[in-house]
């Protein structure tokens, strides 16, 4: 027989074995219970575990209940990163050669991305905004809306990508070059690149189309007619002529994404080989943006990898990396519409885009591509709140903290 003398009023209109019966477990607080007898029965593989319950005068001792966060010495994780990512600047100003407003500066880090407790980031990761120069092309709904009445002029659409956008470069994406589109020559490619850089001032970047021997045509013609400007060229790959694409890039003073498929061997790879004719601090890498929902994890997981080999000491690997964020709009989860509870395309796209960023911002990625503004400026916001000393300096303030 049971019986429990209530220090506080029982809020069920039920017996104590009723109770039981019906939920199975009951919690008390503040109750004393005194029985006549007691049996208990233990399962085999439970007696070991069992552990005396300390009694204090005859009673079970209550552990007080705790009113403040413990207080300890938090130490840094010791980790010895010998090497440092090497610095590439983009554009160039009229005293370096160029014509761009200022250049730009990617890498040169020291340790993992934002581990500003060993060292503080010297240059901020930087996005470009993509622009293309094929009005026919397959835009997402919710990308589209944004740029509809300038995507028949490239210039125009970089314009509006600096000064209402933010973005802090333009990646002009030369589709008409394919030759399965269009097949433009160089010299309408170069035009296209002329009105950009008249148009904006900030540093630039060119997209080929992935035809090698194409590609390696038009970037020849550009590099020549822009020499001195410090373009971004994207991309050189491993069955392209790197020899003939590294010697344009260097004579011309220029820069180069060096693009593998998520292969860190493979990047080493490329790099041994364009190091042959190319200065280190011209090359960018890219090992595959795969975006959410198409296999973020590999991505993440490829970039960090090289990211940190190349803090360690692998000197075929300590360069900055750039990521292709726009690849997040090829996830059919971004665009297709799925009903209600995956709420509007509108909003799920350029949040599909910001994660794939987000997440390899965290990589070590000092270069993004990308396209929506939404999706821009909630990078931008990241980056700033990560490199910003304005955070408490104590953790437990973050509990009150309103953002």
């Amino acid at each position: 027989m049971i019986m429990a003398e209530k220090k506080k009023a029982n809020p069920f209109d039920l017996s104590f074995l009723e109770a039981l019966a019906r939920f199975q477990e009951i919690e008390f607080q503040d109750v004393e219970i005194s029985f006549e007898e007691l049996e208990l029965n233990f399962s085999p593989r439970l007696l070991g575990l069992a552990k005396p319950v300390p009694m204090i005068a005859g009673k079970t001792e209550v552990k007080p209940k705790p009113t403040k966060i413990l207080e300890t010495e938090y130490q840094i994780p010791s980790e010895d990163y010998t090497s440092q990512i090497v610095e590439v600047k983009l554009g160039a100003t009229k005293t370096e050669g160029g014509t761009r407003s200022k250049a730009i500066t990617i890498g040169g880090e020291r340790a993992p991305a934002f581990f500003s407790f060993l060292e503080k980031m010297p240059n901020k990761p930087v996005i470009a905004i993509d622009v293309f120069d094929y009005p026919e092309v397959r835009l997402p709904k919710a990308v589209k809306m944004h740029v509809n009445e300038v995507i028949h002029d490239p210039a125009e659409w970089a314009r509006l990508s600096v000064e209402k956008f933010e973005a802090d470069m333009i990646n002009v994406h030369l589709l008409s070059i394919d030759p399965l589109i269009n097949n433009a020559p160089p010299k309408e490619a170069l035009k296209t690149v002329e009105n950009v850089l008249q148009a904006v001032d900030v540093p630039i970047a060119i997209g080929g189309c992935g035809d090698p021997k194409k590609d390696l045509e038009v970037f020849t013609e550009i590099a020549a007619a822009t020499e001195g400007e410090r373009l971004l060229f994207g991309s050189v790959t491993l069955d392209m002529d790197i020899e003939a694409t590294a010697k344009i890039i260097q004579k011309y003073d220029h820069t180069v994404i060096a693009f593998t498929s998520m292969d860190v061997n493979k990047a080493r790879e490329l790099n041994r080989k364009l190091y042959e004719h190319l200065d280190k601090d011209r090359i960018v890498m890219d090992t595959t943006t795969a975006a959410l929902g198409y296999g973020l994890d590999y991505a993440f997981t490829v970039m960090e990898r090289a990211r940190l080999a190349g803090l360690k000491g692998d000197l075929e690997l300590n360069h900055p990396i750039s990521s292709g964020s726009t690849n997040a709009w090829a996830a059919r989860e971004a665009w297709l519409q799925l009903g209600p509870k995956w709420s509007p395309r509108e909003l799920r796209g350029p949040l599909w885009e910001t994660i794939t960023a987000q997440t390899l911002l965290l990589a070590g990625v000092d270069y993004f591509m990308m396209m929506h503004p939404a999706s821009v400026k909630a990078l931008h916001d990241m980056i700033e709140s990560l490199v910003s000393d304005s955070h408490p300096t104590q953790t437990a303030d973050w509990i009150t903290l309103k953002v």
